[in-house]
């Protein structure tokens, strides 16, 4: 596939190809860009975000419609993709192509519900005899950097808001998964979107990041990826408005009431879905006493039915990793935490970009599995003596994206929510799960600002107060 910028889909002699992360076969190439094409691209989108600014908001609900009615023709197209360049299964490629249809469709409303306020400037004695109101207008250009592990949805989340807000947007995807966001510019045009209101452009990151954040014209950045990418962003950007989607090693809590088998179950689905590699993948299981054992044997037994190799077997449950280099990476963590005390409990052997689904017991809160992202296909159980020890474990780390409790004890799930610091928190289901609807975001290193098409769409715009006097 081709780049686009300046409303022109281009090629360029230095090339990237796109691998198949089960067998490393090539799907596609994708140009390789430099600097020089981001500024381009930049100078492009000056002009179209001047057209965006001017467009009626109906246009706009209706451009952002007809691009997920496209997307929802060819939802089975987008899920393979998505599979194939990924490594998520097909069942997963599918779920998140009719999940970025959603959010594209959330953001063509909340296009239409974009509104400033009345302020009651007579509230005060120096505001009598005013009227005041805000208005609200795009940033211009919004940056939106976008990891490979939703290579649709994730991106989605960052252009559908941008679009119904009126501004342009430079899409960066990620170099491994850069299929599924060409795909969707694609629909966006065919829907109607002026061409000089977006540019895509591929490449690596590090070739072109100082270009796209030290820009001046950009004043957008919504960046997901790794807590240390996202902190080198926010020097080079300077006075910008940036939404950081940072890192996690997501925190369970079980507590002493719950059932083992239905924790088993809901971790068997949100710390192993598309091989772990979720930002709120559940990672560390924080087992009370009473019911820790109960808890591993049936955490073990549940986990060693998942199937790992090919994801474009219909049979399959996890799929590769998306490099190799991160299988090994993964493949070392639990390596060196069974060498510091840690139990293999099933899984854990690596067959290229394949890991199989592994449980560890006995896992310390200072091994790296424990206390880094491990973005893989494996959960660290812990034994904690008490709620306090648990709530103390779960808040032990730089974190604080996603976390879980499960109990029937009412006042110890409220104790859980006020306590623990993250930003999104869950009773009785394991931590990775998203609506497209909720303010998603995290705490501490795990990020700033949030999305979800109501959210973002506040983040890509701004106030502009109007005082009559």
């Amino acid at each position: 596939m081709q780049l686009f910028l300046n409303g022109k889909w281009r090629d360029l002699r230095e090339k990237t190809e796109v691998l198949n992360p089960f067998d490393g076969s090539v799907i596609d190439t994708v140009p390789s860009a430099s600097p020089a094409e981001i500024t381009a691209a930049i100078e492009g989108l000056a002009r179209g975000a001047e057209t965006m600014r001017n467009m009626p908001s109906h246009r706009r609900v209706e451009i952002l419609r007809k691009a997920a009615d496209l997307m929802r023709e060819r939802q089975e197209e987008l899920g393979r993709l998505i599979s194939t360049e990924e490594g998520k299964v097909l069942a997963e490629g599918r779920i998140e192509a009719g999940r970025a249809i959603e959010t594209i469709d959330l953001s063509a409303d909340e296009a239409r519900r974009l509104h400033g306020e009345t302020v009651p400037l007579d509230s005060t004695p120096g505001g009598v005899g005013k009227l005041g109101f805000t208005l609200r207008v795009p940033c211009g250009i919004v940056a939106a950097i976008t990891p490979f592990n939703f290579p649709l949805n994730l991106v989605a989340h960052k252009v559908g808001p941008a679009i119904a807000g009126g501004n342009a947007v430079l899409l960066k995807p990620a170099s491994d998964t850069p299929l599924s966001s060409l795909k969707l510019v694609e629909l966006l045009l065919e829907a109607g979107l002026p061409e000089e209101a977006i540019a895509c452009v591929t490449g690596s990151g590090a070739a072109l990041g100082q270009a796209i954040f030290s820009d001046p014209r950009v004043r957008k950045i919504s960046f997901t990826g790794s807590a240390e990418v996202g902190e080198q962003i926010c020097r080079l950007a300077g006075l910008k408005r940036v939404t950081m989607e940072l890192g996690s090693n997501s925190p369970v809590i079980v507590l002493d009431d719950a059932d083992p088998q239905k924790v088993a179950d809901a971790v068997a689905v949100t710390g192993f879905a598309n091989a772990g590699q979720v930002c709120i993948s559940s990672q560390r299981i924080l087992a009370t006493p009473l019911i820790h054992d109960d808890l591993l044997d049936a955490l073990t037994a549940r986990v060693s039915q998942l199937t790992a190799g090919n994801q474009l077997d219909e049979q399959t449950n996890v799929g590769p990793l998306v490099r190799e280099r991160d299988a090994q990476r993964v493949e070392e963590w639990l390596g060196q935490a069974q060498r510091d005390g840690a139990e293999l409990h099933c899984g854990g052997k690596r067959n290229g970009a394949v890991i199989q689904p592994a449980v560890l017991a006995n896992v310390r809160s200072d091994m790296r599995m424990s206390c880094e992202e491990l973005f893989g296909p494996a959960v660290g159980v812990t034994r904690a003596e008490s709620i306090d020890d648990a709530i103390h474990l779960a808040n032990d780390s730089r974190f604080g994206l996603s976390a879980a409790v499960f109990t029937q004890d009412i006042d110890k799930a409220i104790r859980f929510a006020r306590e623990v610091d993250s930003g999104n928190l869950h009773i009785n289901f394991g931590t990775a799960w998203r609506a497209e609807t909720m303010p998603y975001g995290g705490l501490k290193d795990s990020g700033m600002g949030k999305e979800g098409p109501k959210y973002a769409i506040e983040e890509m715009t701004e106030t502009k107060m109007v005082v009559i006097h």
